[in-house]
């Protein structure tokens, strides 16, 4: 049999939290530290390494913000959503919600018609270069407050991009209540959109719940204090409301001590919905592959358990019916032959 690493990079794929800044390599980020000298982003990538290790979440906000700030204009925007695609598809990722955030661009001076064009291009060309299928989460940076709620969901309603599926909410959950995103997220939902808030990260199950009842949620970013609730976990399971479970990024973010107190098995247990994703990959050193072997050895899985994995985040998208079955076909045919 395949040994279960090579298993894994092999094996078709889908991700649906991951931010799109938040994933730029570092060949890419130290190419915009370089293009823009005035910033304090290292133009090594070897130093990146040093740069990107995190005290605790708010130093992660602090420099995620400093990266935020090397996209500076429509071609920034473009270089890094094709370059993020090229990375996806080395990694057998056929189909990825990628959690874009208009405000941290349309409010240092990017036109909002200029950056959904830079990243409608830059999706469909990676498609046509690299077969990886892109669609976009518009999120609401929660430390920006309401007036980048009103922004995000403006640009999101008034210039809905093709690609456009989902409205989210991300950034520091402390002292950033959900119910006040209320009557945004009401507005994306009248508009087509599903509702992908990022909840109970770094704050307990209360916001889970307000993600639940206030916001709508479809699905839950991280979501890893549901494990204090039993029965948040009951409702979670019951609805099949999936949660996206990042587990480098809750250790790197110190949302968990270890990877060994990581409460996948509890979730999993419970019989909640678990997709296994990277978040920020480059910025805590990992990738969606090593995600996957991260979460086959908490959970114990073998080839057809970790391909069962798979299938859930296919199952969990906002993939039509028919883009589904064709992906989730794809995972069994290479299961088949790669599992033995």
């Amino acid at each position: 049999m395949t040994d279960l690493s090579t298993f894994i990079a092999g094996l078709p794929k889908a991700e649906l939290h991951v931010h799109h800044v938040g994933s730029a390599s570092p060949r890419i980020v130290a190419e915009l530290a370089a293009r823009h000298p005035d910033s304090a982003v290292p133009t090594d990538p070897e130093a990146l390494a040093d740069y990107f290790v995190f005290q605790d979440f708010a130093h992660f906000i602090e420099v995620y913000l400093s990266v935020v700030d090397l996209i500076r204009d429509a071609e920034d925007v473009r270089l890094l959503t094709y370059e993020i695609a090229r990375d996806m598809a080395r990694q057998h990722i056929r189909y990825a919600e990628l959690t874009v955030t208009p405000y941290s661009s349309t409010s240092r001076g990017i036109p909002d018609a200029a950056f959904v064009e830079a990243i409608e291009d830059a999706r469909k060309s990676a498609e046509a270069d690299f077969g990886t299928v892109l669609r976009w989460c518009y999120d609401i940076p929660g430390e920006a407050g309401l007036a980048a709620a009103e922004e995000t969901a403006r640009i999101a309603c008034d210039l809905r991009s093709e690609g456009l599926v989902s409205f989210g909410l991300g950034g520091p959950e402390v002292g950033v209540p959900r119910p006040q995103f209320k009557p945004y997220f009401d507005r994306a939902i009248a508009a087509g959109l599903h509702s992908v808030p990022h909840a109970g990260e770094t704050t307990g199950p209360q916001t889970i719940w307000d993600a639940l009842n206030e916001l709508r949620a479809e699905r839950i970013g991280h979501g890893t204090s549901a494990v204090q609730d039993p029965k948040l976990l009951a409702h979670l399971a019951e609805h099949r409301i999936p949660l996206e479970v990042c587990p480098t990024s809750n250790i790197a973010t110190r949302a968990v001590a270890t990877l060994d107190e990581h409460p996948i098995r509890q979730m999993v247990e419970a019989g909640v919905l678990v997709t296994i994703n990277s978040d920020d990959p480059p910025m805590f050193g990992t990738d969606l592959n090593t995600e996957y072997e991260v979460a086959a050895r908490l959970l114990g899985l073998d080839a057809a358990g970790v391909a069962a994995l798979a299938k859930n985040a296919v199952e969990a998208s906002f993939l039509d019916a028919e883009g589904k079955a064709r992906l989730g076909a794809e995972i069994d045919a290479y299961t088949a032959v790669a599992g033995r």
